[in-house]
């Protein structure tokens, strides 16, 4: 059963833009977000994580493409499609002002977080928590000590929400940036956070 359970944020995209919904649009590493996987990738071989630790991770470019320059052996990878970003739909790509000036209403059920708020012609909350209990339940019971998982901001935050009890709509609490860390000690479908941290990308900048 899983003891340690690692989090890591994919590396940043391609075009992305802070502050936008970058969903199940599919764009790969830009050149800073390799370098990003990169330093991960050297932390946790610093951590003795490098060797016989399962990786599982998210099957859009941006996070396989972080889970294979992390993983040190290609058999290792494992990918799940609960791990995917959840289906922004229509708002994919926009800010949340501009989400508010396009559609008011829609924008104040999303603050309110209801169970049963949907993204416009994408996911609900409630399906979006149902398949992060099924890959937290995965990534819970594997046989190994220790493992990886390499998703997105949200599938993140939503899974340590998950694993301290908390209700999902607390996920915005954590900062998740692009290349950062969570560590968890899990038993079960419980577990303690014990950090949240972001290894320092080339040229030193944190």
């Amino acid at each position: 059963m899983t003891e340690t359970l690692i989090l890591v944020r994919h590396g940043e995209a391609e075009g992305s833009q802070p502050g936008r919904l970058l969903g199940r649009a599919d764009p790969p590493l830009s050149t800073a977000g390799q370098q990003q996987a990169a330093a991960v990738r050297a932390a946790l071989s610093g951590m003795g994580m490098s060797t016989g630790v399962p990786v599982f991770c998210s099957p859009l470019q941006r996070a396989w493409g972080t889970a294979a320059i992390i993983a040190a052996d290609a058999s290792a990878l494992r990918v799940d499609a609960d791990l995917q970003e959840i289906h922004f739909g229509a708002w994919e790509g926009l800010s949340y002002a501009d989400v508010e000036d396009a559609d008011p209403a829609g924008a104040q059920a999303w603050a309110e977080f209801g169970p049963g708020f949907a993204f416009p012609e994408g996911e609900s909350l409630a399906d979006f928590g149902v398949r992060i209990g099924r890959a937290a339940q995965r990534l819970a019971s594997d046989e190994a000590a220790a493992v990886i998982a390499v998703a997105h901001g949200g599938v993140i935050r939503a899974l340590i929400c998950h694993f301290l009890g908390l209700p999902l709509r607390d996920y915005l609490l954590f900062e998740v940036t692009p290349g950062s860390v969570a560590t968890l000690r899990v038993w079960g479908d419980r577990g303690v956070l014990t950090g949240l941290w972001r290894p320092l990308a080339a040229g030193g900048t944190a």
